[in-house]
C-alpha cells in the first residue's frame, strides 16, 4: 500500500540496477561537473576580461554560460526543496531557450544590417532583452510549481529522476492535475517549437542575405560566425526534443534509457557550449591563448 503521510520526503532516484557502481558512476560526473564549471567559468572571464568581447552575443553567452548546473542531492529530498528544484530546471531551461532566441536576432542584425549593429544592439538594449529572457523564463513556468505546494501525495514517494521534474513529481498526486498536464504542453509548443520556428525563420533570411554577397570570400566569412550559434541550437533542442519523445513514446524503454537522456539533456549543453565557442569563435580562442601565454 501506498503511503498516505503527504508530508513524507520524496525518494530520488539514481541508475536503478546499477547501485553497485554508483561510485564509479560519480566519478564521471565529477569529471563532467568539473569540466562544465571549468569551461563555462573561462568563457565568463574572458568575456569580462576582454574589451573586444564586449558586444551583444558575447554578453548573451555570458548569460548562457550560467543557465545550467545540476546537483546531485541524497536521496531524501523534503517537498519545498523538490518544488524549488523543479522550478529551477523548467524555468532555466526556458530561460536558455530565450538567450538562444536573442543570440539569433543578433546574428541576424550582424548579417542584415551590419553598419547599424552597434546602433541597434545597444548595452542598454542588451540588458533589457535579457532581463526579458529570465523573467519570461521564471514566470511562465511559475503556475505550474505553485500547485505542488498545495496537492496532497498519497501514493508513492520515490521519483524516477535523482532530481526533480515536474512531470514526476505530479505523477505522485491525489488530486485534480488537469490543469498541470495540459498547461506544460501548452508551454512547450508556444515557446520551445515558437522560438526554434523564430530561430529557423531568421536563418532563413540570413541565409538570403548571405546568398546576396557577391564575394565567396566574405559569404564563407558571415556564415562561419553563425556556426557557433547553430550548433549550440542543435546541442539544446536536439536533446529537449530526444527527451521529450522519449517521456511521451518510450515507456517502454529501460529506466535507465530514460535516466540517461534526462543527464544528456541537462549536461550536455553545458559542457559542449564552452567547446564549440573556443573551437570557432577567434576572439575566445585567442583570448584563451593569450592567458595560457600570460600565466607562463
Amino acid at each position: 500500500m501506498w503511503s498516505n503521510n503527504s508530508l513524507s520526503p520524496f525518494l530520488l532516484t539514481g541508475f536503478p540496477g546499477l547501485e553497485a557502481v554508483h561510485h564509479w558512476i560519480s566519478i564521471l560526473f565529477f569529471v563532467v561537473y568539473f569540466s562544465v564549471i571549468l569551461g563555462n567559468g573561462t568563457l565568463l572571464f574572458l568575456i569580462k576580461d576582454d574589451n573586444s568581447l564586449h558586444e551583444p552575443m558575447y554578453y548573451f553567452l555570458a548569460m548562457l554560460a550560467v543557465l545550467r548546473v545540476l546537483w546531485l542531492d541524497e536521496r531524501e529530498i523534503g517537498h519545498g526543496t523538490c518544488f524549488s528544484q523543479a522550478y529551477f530546471v523548467h524555468s532555466l531551461s526556458f530561460v536558455e531557450s530565450g538567450v538562444l532566441l536573442a543570440m539569433a536576432y543578433d546574428r541576424f542584425i550582424a548579417i542584415r544590417d551590419p553598419l547599424r549593429y552597434r546602433s541597434i544592439l545597444t548595452n542598454s538594449r542588451v540588458v533589457k532583452i535579457g532581463i526579458g529572457a529570465f523573467l519570461r523564463g521564471f514566470i511562465i513556468v511559475a503556475p505550474t510549481i505553485i500547485p505542488l505546494h498545495w496537492f496532497p501525495y498519497c501514493r508513492s514517494h520515490v521519483l524516477s529522476h535523482a532530481f526533480c521534474l515536474h512531470q514526476d513529481v505530479i505523477k505522485l498526486a491525489c488530486a485534480d492535475i488537469t490543469f498541470n498536464v495540459i498547461y506544460p504542453v501548452i508551454l512547450l509548443s508556444f515557446f520551445f517549437f515558437g522560438d526554434s520556428l523564430i530561430i529557423l525563420f531568421s536563418y532563413i533570411l540570413i541565409l538570403k542575405t548571405v546568398m546576396s554577397i557577391a564575394s565567396g570570400e566574405e559569404r564563407n566569412k558571415a556564415l562561419n560566425t553563425c556556426i557557433s550559434h547553430i550548433s549550440c541550437v542543435l546541442v539544446f533542442y536536439v536533446t529537449v526534443i530526444g527527451l521529450s519523445l522519449i517521456h511521451r513514446f518510450g515507456k517502454h524503454a529501460p529506466h535507465v534509457v530514460h535516466i540517461t537522456m534526462s543527464y544528456v539533456h541537462f549536461l550536455f549543453p553545458p559542457f559542449m557550449n564552452p567547446v564549440i565557442y573556443s573551437v570557432k569563435t577567434k576572439q575566445i580562442r585567442n583570448g584563451i591563448l593569450h592567458s595560457t601565454g600570460e600565466s607562463r
